[in-house]
């Protein structure tokens, strides 16, 4: 396993609750957690899947009195951690699964460690630099919301498109920043106050509180002629999970994302390879 891209693994019980979960994710500065039962791996869980329980959940029980076992993500991806190409491994199921980790256990089937998309992102911006360009891979479906919209209408977007972030547009229909499910989060009533409420954790009690006020505007952006390896790095080093894509009249043309990067580690792999085989000549 290529060990400076794999990814250090938190864990937690079936039995342990979302207040729990929220707190070892923040304190960790992580957006997923591999659920186990001693060191046997038993599932997964990601922030996303916090955020659609709770505005799902009908009940009035408190955070910490729902166990994360009643959501968690069962049908995990799991692959041994002694083969050779495991990071490429990786990439492929993520891609051909549509999925965000995979989980490396040893002969054992005891846990060892976690790739996530992240760590293939790393591994593309230092390995494959000028093998694409962003238009190759960037995608020209783009969720967005106006800087004048409630959070609770940005939360149930995002959990519709099954996104963990939006790009936040002026009056213009101009890029001004991104919000995610994680700036909910960390400026979330439950955090900032010890609130325990079930559906509305993620959102401060001052209703007058819009995406404007929340959204970080101090946006990073891309062209669509850039190398693919560059907008990877510029992932990383922002801790962002995605770019949004401008003309050169700065208007906004798309999106490419840690998915997209991983859809491009998974297809120039193979050809890398090819070509080595057979000594492709240009």
């Amino acid at each position: 396993m290529n060990k400076p891209y794999s990814t250090r693994v938190i864990s937690l019980s079936p039995n342990s609750s979302i207040f729990e979960a929220l707190q070892k994710m923040q304190a960790n500065f992580v957006k997923r957690l591999v659920i186990t039962e001693g060191t046997k791996p038993l599932g997964i869980i990601t922030e996303r899947d916090i955020n659609k329980f709770l505005e799902e959940d009908k009940t009035t029980r408190a955070i910490d009195e729902i166990p994360v076992k009643h959501f968690m993500q069962k049908k995990i991806v799991i692959i041994t951690d002694e083969f050779e190409d495991d990071f490429y491994q990786c990439a492929s199921k993520m891609e051909n699964l549509k999925i965000g980790s995979v989980i490396l256990v040893d002969k054992n089937g005891n846990l060892s460690g976690i790739i996530s998309r992240t760590d293939v992102v790393k591994s593309y911006a230092n390995i494959f630099g000028g093998k694409y360009l962003v238009k190759d891979f960037m995608s020209s479906k783009v969720v967005t919301c106006r800087k004048s919209d409630s959070l609770k209408f940005a939360l149930r977007l995002m959990n519709q498109n099954d996104v963990s972030k939006l790009i936040a547009t002026d009056g213009d229909g101009s890029a001004i920043g991104l919000i995610t499910t994680n700036t909910l989060l960390t400026h979330s009533d439950y955090f900032t106050k010890g609130n325990t409420r079930s559906r509305d954790y993620l959102l401060p009690l001052n209703k007058k509180v819009i995406i404007d006020d929340l959204v970080e505007k101090n946006l990073v952006t891309c062209k669509e002629s850039d190398d693919l390896a560059n907008a990877a790095s510029l992932m990383i080093k922002h801790k962002i999970s995605g770019i949004p894509v401008l003309d050169s009249n700065q208007k906004l043309i798309g999106m490419v994302s840690k998915t997209d990067i991983v859809r491009a580690f998974s297809d120039v792999v193979p050809h890398e390879h090819l070509k080595k085989k057979y000594k492709v000549m240009y």
